[in-house]
């Protein structure tokens, strides 16, 4: 399901929307792939792009192509990255946001346009977009800050034909000089698609960037916050980030460049800057990355710090094992592929339920022949079951289901 960065997609032309506010240039490319032809599709990602145009113009940004881009085959997607870095020559600001399928292969990043249907792993290099072409574009452009948003941390649609070495959601990225990447949860994990037609890391992002006196990474702090509470901890938005030189804000104050900013000592530290970011995570995961770039730094130790005190609470904190942290310690990130519930399922439905087996609580009912994302099986400990429990997710909902109703 869904997503990590700034992606924002083109057309052949630009039509300037700015604020009269603000004086620096502001460039974007706005993208959602919904409409897939071989796999399945994707309800939020063209809402999704249309709210972030529809932002990005409050906020002084000329789009390319005059608004979001929508349902972008391979072509059409590199004739917008192509048409993005041209237009971005020279600007102050480049941001690209993209919503829709994303995989990694091999630790490498691809945007899936809605025609791609590789059969092999080597195909991903010539029917999807790998994100280093769009950050070259950006390189090339001599902009002096850049932005990457990706809400694209879904599952792999095409486990099943041939791209298997394709891991859950989205791979680590290291931003390069002057460029902040925006990731809708963790490297590796899945986000959620949201049920009132965005989802809540494009909905926490498009309301966030509105708020004057955020510098971005103060807007990706509380980004991240507003989706850790919307989804109740179960998504955390990521962020890697390169030095920046000055200070940037996306209402209210036009892009400074750090020589003729005033000063900021307490932002001026990359190490700080990262920190701020960083430091209310619960994740362990990006703590330790955050020590890898900074452990030489005092906010190193603080992290390390961060990472002892959580093993410590989470340790002390756990309660007796549960089924299903039985299965999720047997499958911490289990892979997920499109199965198909029996049309002669008993019933007519298969129960979606909150933890393996027959005695938990039903989350919610799949038709028969409808199509689940399904995950690694485990044999319940309820004495009831005869039949494996497989991860499930569908409609948004994880739950566990019976692989006896399973194509």
């Amino acid at each position: 399901m869904r997503r990590w960065m700034v992606l924002a997609l083109a057309g052949l032309s630009l039509l300037g929307v700015g604020s009269p506010a603000l004086a620096d240039t502001r460039i974007a490319l706005v993208i959602g792939n919904s409409a897939y032809r071989t796999v399945s599709r994707l309800d939020n990602p063209k809402h999704d792009a249309a709210l972030m145009a529809e932002t990005l113009q409050g906020l002084g940004f000329t789009l390319v192509g005059g608004g979001a881009q929508l349902d972008l085959d391979e072509t059409a997607m590199r004739r917008a990255v192509q048409a993005f870095g041209a237009n971005a020559r020279g600007a102050d600001v480049a941001l690209v946001y993209y919503a829709g399928h994303g995989v990694q292969v091999r630790g490498a990043n691809y945007l899936v346009p809605i025609d791609a249907n590789p059969t092999r792993e080597a195909d991903v290099d010539f029917q999807m977009l790998d994100v280093n072409v769009v950050l070259r574009q950006m390189e090339s452009a001599g902009t002096k800050l850049n932005l990457v948003i990706l809400d694209a941390c879904r599952n792999n649609p095409f486990g099943g034909r041939g791209v298997r070495d394709a891991g859950s959601g989205l791979a680590q990225m290291r931003a390069p000089e002057g460029t902040l990447i925006s990731f809708a949860t963790q490297p590796g994990n899945v986000a959620l698609d949201g049920r009132d037609g965005n989802s809540p890391f494009t909905k926490a992002l498009a309301e966030t960037i509105k708020q004057p006196g955020l510098d971005i990474f103060k807007t990706f702090n509380q980004v991240g916050l507003e989706v850790k509470r919307a989804t109740a901890g179960s998504q955390q938005p990521w962020v890697s980030s390169s030095p920046v030189d000055g200070d940037f804000y996306f209402a209210g104050q036009a892009f400074a460049p750090a020589s003729t900013a005033q000063p900021a000592p307490s932002s001026s530290d990359p190490a700080e800057r990262a920190w701020a970011v960083t430091q209310n995570t619960t994740s362990i995961a990006v703590l330790e990355d955050y020590v890898r770039q900074f452990g030489s730094t005092p906010y190193g130790s603080m992290a390390r710090a961060r990472i002892e005190e959580l093993k410590k609470t989470q340790t002390a904190a756990r309660p007796a094992e549960t089924p299903t942290e039985r299965a999720q310690a047997i499958l911490p990130n289990p892979h997920l592929m499109p199965r198909v519930v029996k049309r002669n399922v008993s019933q007519g439905y298969l129960n979606l339920r909150s933890e393996p087996g027959q005695k938990s609580s039903i989350l919610t009912r799949i038709p028969a022949g409808e199509t689940a994302m399904v995950g690694g099986c485990v044999m319940p400990g309820d004495g009831i079951s005869r039949f494996p429990s497989c991860r499930a997710v569908w409609n948004g909902v994880v739950g566990w289901v019976s692989s006896n109703g399973l194509e």
